[in-house]
């Protein structure tokens, strides 16, 4: 949920994609629960918190066919305490952002699931949630992100990262306006 840096963090470069956005899929969450069946039985109490986040984890909303998970361990920056184990699962290490709550991704060879890392103290738990979580309940606000998502997977994107920063302004604003009627 922030601007990426193409330079630093990204294993392998950067890959042209066809932003694809598809009506919901039920299955979607028997996908999340499968895979956090799979890491949960890998990193066991290293586990500290496991949600189903992004727009696959809205009831309803169309999304990119792709299942993010947001994990959270002692030490992200401590990849030998679930790196290798993930690894065995057949995860493969996308992003490596020391400079951004040590925050790490891992996807499936398909693409097709996404896990973010985050340390207990990271911020961006709570903005994941938060975004996530306000979608869940706020009709408005998943209207209007389902249409910029539609608006934006129609034009042409260089990569994945370039199309998640043009949604940037609305995920910020919708985020705002959660913390604010929490208040």
């Amino acid at each position: 949920m922030k601007k990426f840096d193409t330079n630093q963090g990204l294993i392998g470069g950067t890959e042209k994609v066809e932003i694809s956005i598809e009506d919901y899929d039920p299955s979607w969450p028997d996908c999340f629960e499968h895979h956090a069946r799979l890491i949960r039985d890998a990193l066991g109490n290293a586990v500290i918190e496991l949600e189903h986040i992004g727009s696959t984890s809205i009831t309803g909303l169309a999304a990119k066919p792709i299942i993010d998970i947001l994990l959270v361990v002692e030490d992200s920056g401590d990849e030998d305490s679930y790196l290798p184990r993930l690894e065995a699962l057949g995860y493969e290490l996308r992003v490596r952002e020391p400079d951004f709550h040590e925050h790490r991704m891992l996807r499936t060879p398909e693409k097709d699931v996404h896990i973010h890392v985050f340390s207990p103290d990271s911020p961006e738990i709570e903005r994941y949630l938060i975004f996530r979580d306000q979608l869940r309940t706020n009709d408005s606000d998943r209207a209007r992100y389902r249409r910029v998502k539609r608006e934006l997977a129609r034009q042409t994107w260089t990569n994945m990262n370039a199309y998640a920063d043009a949604k940037e302004e609305v995920i910020e604003d919708i985020i705002a306006r959660a913390r604010r009627e929490r208040e």
